[in-house]
Formats: structure tokens, C-alpha cells, sequence
């Protein structure tokens, strides 16, 4: 807004990957805004995580303040090694790691790594990683993103010891301010991350919009439908306007243009806010457009 213009409700944000047809919100007991967090409302949103991810039964579920909050801890889960951080991908887990006394490597180590970090399926190149790579003594796996196509969840291995999964409420629900995450893996895995959040990590609000969303199939079902169709939509968009598709996923696409920094300063004249990489002068990330702003993308490009 300082370089372009325009007040923040003048301008669209394609440059995260969170959903824009959010999940509605549901009326809230008074309860949830007055009373410390519940410990029965707690069971029933881990209950719902349980049953919506297929956890396995002898692997736990830890929710927190959103997964930043689990991503900034990971860390301390081992002692200090290598970690092995596939690149390019989503920069936060390698600035915990080495703020942490990690050494990061973005290429595999010649010997085996100490802890490995998978972002399943990849930000921003949409890759999906197999049971195979779950081999590494400390292996994060993630899931921030997986929600668009669960049957590619790695869930069901995370009774492993060693392996930690991942999840975002923020991305796939659309509802990124309510600050909800969860780390799934061995009750031993889990208990240090729990003592380091404290009591009371999750806000009685997002306990109940949380339970509630997981439950509704109907809803996730129908989402992943107009995502995927959106998908197809904005890669026909880009394609039309000069760019090659790359990678991505249902809740971004990864494009290659001539000049990616050119490309987002004339989207940004439009108002349309747009994401590019500090490593490649070619790859445009675009979120999914809301169902009335497709016709001012197309305007734009």
C-alpha cells in the first residue's frame, strides 16, 4: 500500500494459499468468550482431529495456538545435528532449525541427517513425498496443505517414533486468524511440546469452530470440488496471459513467467498482491481468486 496505493480493503491478496470461501463461522456460546477454555470442548475438538485425519489409536494429538506456534518448538524436540530441509520450500522451518543451533541443508547430507523436515505436499512447488522418506531419527512432516487431498495424508504413520505431523486449520478452512494447529505423533514426542505451550494454548472460540468444521464432511467435500475446478480456472487464466504452469496445488498455483517481478508490479498497479521468490527471477505463486474478483484478475494480467 505504501509503494502501490489504496487502503487494505482496496486490495486482493493472492499471495497466500489460504482458502477464500472461509468456513462459516457458527454462533458462539457466551461461555466460549467468557470462561477459560473448556476441558470438555477440548475432548470434542480432539476427538473431531482424530476422526477427520485417521489417526492411528495409539498416537496423540496436541492442538496449539496455530502450527507456527508447533513450528517454532520443533526444534527443541532433539538434540542439535543436521536437519535436512528439501528447498525450496515454506523458509519458516529452516529459520526455527537454525536459530535453534541446527545446521540446515537444503541438499541431503552425505551421511543420514539427524532430523529431516518434509512440507507434504510442497510450498510452493505441490509435491508429495511417500512412507520412503520417512527415514530420518527426528522426521517433521508438514500437512499444512494436505487437507485438499486426504488420502495422500501421511496420518496414518504416526504412531512412529520420531515421525511428527503437522496440521493447519488456517489453509483449508480459510479461517487463518483463528490460530489453531496441531501436532500428531507418540505421546513421548508430544509431551515436551505440551509443557512449552503451556495450559489453556488454544482460545475457547477456536475449540468450538474447530470441533465443528472437522465434523463437516459435507462442507469439506464440497470444497475440495470448487477448489479443484478453481485450479483449472486460474492455471487457464495464466496460460491465456503468457505464463507456464510449474507445480502447486488446489489452494495455490506455481506459474513461470518471463519476468516475475514485473509480473507482480503490474498486478500490484491493479491492487492484486502476488507472491515471488527470492531465488528464481522466473515463479509467480498465486492463491485462488474469491468467486467475484475473477474478472478483475483477468483484467489485471
Amino acid at each position: 500500500m505504501a509503494r502501490y496505493g489504496g487502503a487494505r480493503a482496496d486490495w486482493l491478496d493472492l499471495s497466500t494459499g489460504i482458502n477464500p470461501v472461509p468456513y462459516p463461522l457458527p454462533e458462539l456460546p457466551a461461555q466460549a468468550w467468557t470462561a477459560l477454555p473448556d476441558t470438555d470442548a477440548e475432548r470434542a475438538l480432539l476427538s473431531a482431529a482424530r476422526h477427520a485425519w485417521h489417526v492411528p489409536d495409539d498416537a496423540g494429538i496436541l492442538a496449539a495456538p496455530g502450527a507456527s506456534a508447533l513450528i517454532a518448538r520443533v526444534p527443541g524436540l532433539a538434540p542439535c545435528g543436521n536437519v535436512h530441509i528439501p528447498a525450496p520450500t515454506y523458509n519458516e522451518h529452516a529459520a526455527a532449525f537454525s536459530a535453534q543451533g541446527w545446521a540446515v541443508h537444503s541438499e541431503a547430507p552425505r551421511a543420514s541427517p539427524d532430523a529431516r523436515v518434509l512440507v507434504h505436499p510442497n510450498n510452493p512447488t505441490g509435491l508429495w513425498y511417500a512412507q520412503t522418506d520417512l527415514d530420518a531419527p527426528l522426521t517433521i512432516v508438514d500437512e499444512s496443505f494436505a487437507d485438499i487431498c486426504p488420502d495422500r495424508s501421511l496420518t496414518r504413520f504416526a504412531n512412529r517414533p520420531g515421525l511428527l505431523i503437522l496440521t493447519s486449520f488456517g489453509k483449508f478452512w480459510g479461517l487463518a486468524g483463528l490460530r489453531l494447529g496441531f501436532a500428531i505423533g507418540t505421546p513421548d514426542l508430544l509431551a515436551p511440546l505440551a509443557e512449552a505451550l503451556g495450559p489453556w494454548p488454544v482460545s475457547g472460540p477456536a475449540l468450538t469452530i474447530g470441533a465443528q468444521a472437522l465434523t463437516d464432511i459435507e462442507w469439506a467435500r464440497d470444497t475440495r470440488t470448487r477448489l479443484n475446478a478453481d485450479a483449472a480456472r486460474l492455471d487457464a487464466v495464466m496460460v491465456r496471459a503468457g505464463a507456464t504452469v510449474t507445480g502447486g496445488t488446489s489452494l495455490f498455483r506455481l506459474f513461470k513467467v518471463d519476468d516475475a517481478r514485473a509480473w507482480q508490479d503490474r498486478l500490484a498497479r491493479a491492487h492484486i498482491w502476488s507472491r515471488i521468490f527470492p531465488y528464481s527471477d522466473t515463479w509467480l505463486r498465486l492463491g485462488m481468486p474469491p468467486p467475484d474478483a475473477w474478472a478483475r484478475l483477468e483484467a489485471a494480467l
